[in-house]
């Protein structure tokens, strides 16, 4: 298999995994049971540590209580992770640099698909043909950890740890051989829970197999291999004694990209070449400069002997420029000098260097280079030249900040996104906890955004979500973070709050700038936004609760009227769970039959006889009993079952109304309101003609109510279907007219039969002197001779007084209703009120 393919081959599907609840003990257990070297914790679907054998060095091994600490507390954590798409090379290099032995590999969307270890990605990189090369010696990079047996297994623990060594020698004496004891060992002795045994040779597994130092590393990879083992002994082949041990880590250390070796092997071949002919000589050359990666040769004495066409392209420099020169004139300036003196150090040891480096092209741009420097040497082993092998890695640089922020961060806003959110969120807890200050996380949502989506199309509402971003980024402190969560939804987070009162101060902020109109492509448009506020501890302690809260106190702002905000309270809860609770009984209401309707009359101002009646829907829930239009109707149209139940009401109300014209009543108009949500999700011509035809109600006595605001929206597709009823016969009327914002010259297209003047301004027209106000009055006024002289009827609701019904007939008001005529009644108690006077006269008259 070639390290070009990608770690989906050879990633464990399994995860081992454990809550943050669990002991060390039983995490131990599970690794143990599973042959596993580390089990992955994890928390709410996610990974949020994870704990090795080598992390099994730190327990105390005396303290029977150290087992049953909570692996949350000793956990490694961010988990380290790596796309399923990386090469087998790169990841391999990753363990190296990275200095882990396992990386968590997730998909696109972030979650685990399983891990891979060391282990996996060495017996899978397909490298055979540069392992074959390379003795067992070659891997040795640092000394063997030896334990005499007799030491205690916690000095043995302690040296291993303090080595950050997996595996140590235990010596032997003239009649036991010489052992190893492992980081397993030590976890199955942790998950064992027994006697921990005095001394380390009592631990030590015997005999040590052992490989001689002038084997290749692929044999002695086919030996751990078969084995089943992870280390084994390298023996002098002069005198059979260990010089140490060897590991899956050791041989992962020596490897390179595959591109890179092969690049290596062409150098050595023409070094060679140099000794057998100018023929192989050549031949290397091509190779040399044919490669897409840039090579360097440098003499012992730091001049640039050699440089390939790579070379010139990606540095800008020409062969006859940098030929001479001190490879100096490269540096960035990022790197001090204790990098380079490091760096010389390794080479003088190792005879190769290889690592991330940053260095300048010719035009004075610093870009980022993977560099491999082998040394070479001549006979005595003198150093002769340096050959440097590299490649820009700018682009993957660049993919993988990207990856970052697609991980990090809103694509749209530039903002952090949930989990970034999150994240600081718990670590703004974690400080605040441990310097017992408070912190306070706002939630916001804009007020009725969907209707810019709606209307005018995603693009602008895009446009309006980036420039809120704008806007509350503004306003907020440095060191607050501001973060959108998804559709029109923001938080902010305060880490640090002296006052409760700050937080307030800044939520006003935050509202008066979101409120100032916005100029999207000559459209100028208005939008609120309602904020929650949560505060840490008070309100909760932990991410989850004080996202929650925050957003219960956010929805009681939309509550209360929405361009506001709330502090969070208890009651807030509870509150919460009513809603809940209403939400899950309306779901089933319509099915089970708790809706009812009542009927208000409506009565001609001049002979006080019936013109009409208005149903109105009534829910009799068998637990909660009589619940309030003016809380189940704003929830039926926020859970999308208005239309539902409009369409119920509908069919009820025409079925009413025919049945008193079968009794021989005389015949009346039934009005029956219909919502904004109706307009937009049924096709409401459909409904009304569907309705009538099932019950036999004659068109021109049917009535529908609309509000000023089903009106304005999408104006041309409303006047269509107007149209299309008014053709039916039906009539049109528009209910609380003035409390919204309607445009004279769209009433004039619009094909109505009349205005209903809203109760408020009824209730206005009086004092409580019973004296007639000048600006209630003439606004009364106003709406009724509006309503004529588009010749349109002109309807009073709300009348509850004499005094109110004679003056609304004194200015001409066509019709009326309130209490002061009837309270809404059953269909069956409103027969009574047929054909008789039902306008009480003023004590005026």
């Amino acid at each position: 298999m070639s390290s070009d393919q990608t770690i989906d081959r050879i990633v464990q599907k399994t995860l081992l995994n454990c809550s943050p609840s669990a002991t060390i003990l039983e995490a131990a257990q599970i690794m143990a049971a599973a042959h596993c070297s580390s089990i992955v914790v994890v928390d709410d679907g996610k990974p949020v540590g994870i704990w090795t054998e080598r992390d099994a060095l730190a327990v105390d091994l005396t303290d029977p209580q150290a087992f049953q600490r909570p692996i949350a507390e000793v956990m490694s954590a961010p988990v380290k992770t790596i796309h399923y798409q990386s090469t087998i090379g790169d990841t391999g290099m990753r363990f190296k640099l990275e200095g882990v032995r396992h990386f968590v590999v997730i998909d696109d969307a972030g979650d685990a698909m399983g891990i891979v270890s060391q282990s996996d990605v060495i017996l899978g990189h397909g490298v055979e043909h540069f392992l074959v090369l390379r003795p067992v010696r070659s891997a040795i990079s640092r000394p063997m950890v030896t334990i005499p047996g007799g030491a205690s297994l916690t000095e043995a623990v302690n040296q291993m740890h303090a080595a950050r060594a997996d595996a140590a020698i235990v010596l032997g004496d003239e009649h036991t051989p010489p052992g190893i004891i492992t980081e397993r060992d030590v976890l199955r002795l942790i998950a064992g829970a027994g006697t921990i045994p005095p001394t380390v040779g009592e631990v030590a597994s015997r005999p040590l197999l052992t490989i001689a130092e002038d084997d290749s590393l692929l044999a002695a990879r086919a030996m751990l291999e078969q084995k089943g083992i992870r280390h084994i002994g390298i023996a002098s082949a002069a005198t059979g004694a260990l010089m140490g041990l060897l590991s899956f880590s050791d041989i992962l250390a020596t490897l390179q990209y595959e591109y890179v070796h092969r690049l290596d092997e062409a150098l050595r071949e023409r070094d060679a070449a140099l000794l057998r002919s100018r023929k192989d000589l050549n031949l290397a050359r091509k190779v040399i400069e044919a490669s897409l990666d840039g090579i360097m040769i440098v003499d012992a004495a730091q001049r640039i002997e050699f440089v390939n066409p790579a070379f010139t392209h990606m540095t800008g420099y020409t062969a006859e420029e940098i030929i001479g020169q001190n490879p100096k004139v490269l540096k960035s300036g990022h790197h001090d000098e204790s990098f380079y003196k490091h760096m010389y150090t390794v080479l003088s040891a190792q005879d190769y260097w290889q690592g991330e480096i940053w260095n300048r092209r010719k035009n004075g741009e610093i870009y980022p280079e993977w560099l491999t420097i082998n040394v070479i040497r001549d006979d005595a082993g003198e150093i002769t030249q340096y050959a440097a092998i590299f490649s820009d890695i700018t682009e993957r640089k660049k993919t993988e900040e990207r990856i970052k922020n697609l991980a990090y961060f809103d694509v749209l806003t530039g903002l952090p996104n949930r989990r970034l959110f999150t994240d600081r969120l718990q670590i703004a807890i974690a400080n605040a906890h441990r310097h017992g200050h408070q912190l306070a996380i706002m939630f916001l949502d804009l007020d009725l955004f969907k209707r810019i989506n709606d209307s005018l199309g995603h693009g602008v509402g895009d446009q309006v979500l980036v420039e809120t971003a704008a806007r509350i980024s503004h306003c907020v402190r440095e060191g607050d973070t501001v973060a959108r969560l998804g559709g029109d939804e923001f938080t902010v987070l305060l880490p640090e709050l002296d006052h409760l009162e700050d937080a307030a101060k800044l939520a006003e902020r935050v509202i008066a700038h979101v409120k100032q109109p916005f100029i999207v492509d000559e459209h100028e448009l208005y939008v609120t936004t309602s904020i929650g506020i949560a505060v840490y501890p008070e309100d909760g302690a932990t991410v989850e609760v004080l996202i929650k809260n925050a957003d219960t106190a956010m929805y009681r702002a939309k509550d209360l009227g929405r361009n506001s905000y709330q502090l969070y309270t208890a009651a807030m809860n509870a509150r919460s769970f009513e809603r809940l609770t209403m939400e899950s009984a309306l779901r089933h209401a319509l099915v089970r039959d708790e809706f009812r309707l009542v009927y208000q009359v409506k009565v001609d101002s001049e002979d006080g006889r019936m013109s009409g009646v208005e149903a109105l829907v009534r829910w009799h829930h068998p637990e909660m009993g009589l619940v309030s239009p003016v809380d189940f109707i704003p929830l039926a149209e926020a859970m999308g079952v208005i239309s539902d139940i409009g369409e119920w009401v509908l069919r009820t109300a025409c079925r009413q109304c025919k049945h008193w014209m079968d009794l021989g009543l005389p015949p009346v108009r039934i009005a029956v309101n219909v919502s904004a949500q109706q307009f937009v999700e049924t096709d409401v011509p459909e409904v009304v003609a569907r309705a009538l035809a099932e019950t036999g109600l004659p068109p021109q006595y049917l009535e529908l109510e609309l509000t000023e605001t089903v009106l304005m929206q999408r104006v041309d597709e409303v006047v269509s279907v107007l149209k299309s009823l008014r053709a039916m016969g039906v009539r049109i009327s528009i209910d609380d007219f003035g409390t919204g914002y309607s445009s004279l010259s769209y009433l004039k297209r619009m094909p109505i039969d009349a205005l209903k003047v809203d109760r408020s301004f009824v209730n206005d027209i009086f004092d409580d002197n019973s004296k007639v106000t000048e600006d209630g009055a003439e606004i009364v006024s106003t709406i009724i001779n509006l309503a004529h002289n588009l010749k349109l009827k002109a309807i009073a609701e709300g009348v509850e007084t004499p005094e109110q019904a004679e003056f609304l007939r004194s200015k001409g008001c066509d019709e009326v209703q309130g209490y002061l005529i009837s309270r809404p009644v059953s269909g069956e108690d409103l027969i009574s009120l047929f054909d008789r006077n039902l306008l009480p006269q003023s004590k005026d008259c």
